[in-house]
């Protein structure tokens, strides 16, 4: 019986051992966000002051991966407003090959030479008979702001709120704590073609879509 007694304390003690240790592991590799305020090396993420360091639900990386909005698919009409504040439906561009692009923010690093590289081959676009559309959370003043310092020729939507994002279901990045960066081709009838997902190459998007509208 002693035998079986100092048996059945290793096994206890190993058991807690291993349970501790296995906490100890998923405590040091929570993800937490950073509280500095100031703009991120992460290409298009803001960091505010009041920004905690509570570690993210599986739920909200569930919902980081799993897209509505797939190829073949009808793209979601909406209406919203552009840099100048006047309401604009997607369903106005049909007819014609979209490019629309979601990105995180205005003025960030990664957003800026996104927009630049769109702007910059924009004239490929137009021979392209394609409209460009760019969407982020940021309000119309800010796009208006954004638009005139970079000289964008192409629309630029705020969706305060990210309703239109969700409904498309845009995968974000660093388990949802980063806007997701995601470019979709519609043809002419409003179905999708192409989704590219590139968040720290934001020129690539430029790259690829003139691609896809060139082969087409």
């Amino acid at each position: 019986m002693a035998s079986s007694s100092s048996f059945f304390t290793f096994s206890s003690q190993t058991t807690l051992h291993s349970h501790l240790h296995r906490n100890t592991i998923l405590t040091k590799t929570q993800f937490s966000v950073p509280t500095k305020s100031s703009e991120s090396n992460f290409f298009g993420l803001r960091l505010s002051p009041s920004t905690s360091r509570s570690p993210l639900s599986p739920c909200s990386f569930k919902s980081s991966i799993f897209a509505k909005v797939n190829k073949g698919q009808s793209a979601p009409d909406f209406t919203l407003k552009d840099q100048n504040g006047k309401p604009v439906s997607l369903k106005k561009y049909k007819g014609k090959p979209v490019v629309v692009y979601f990105y995180p923010a205005d003025e960030t690093p990664g957003c800026t030479k996104q927009a630049c590289a769109f702007r910059d081959s924009y004239e490929k676009f137009k021979k392209a008979g394609a409209e460009v559309i760019g969407i982020s959370g940021d309000d119309s003043a800010s796009h208006k702001a954004f638009a005139s310092k970079y000289k964008l020729p192409y629309t630029l939507l705020s969706d305060e709120g990210n309703r239109v994002r969700k409904d498309w279901g845009v995968p974000g990045d660093l388990f949802g704590a980063l806007p997701g960066r995601q470019t979709y081709v519609l043809d002419k009838n409003g179905v999708v073609q192409l989704i590219y997902n590139n968040q720290f190459q934001p020129e690539k998007h430029i790259d690829e879509t003139l691609k896809f509208l060139k082969a087409a």
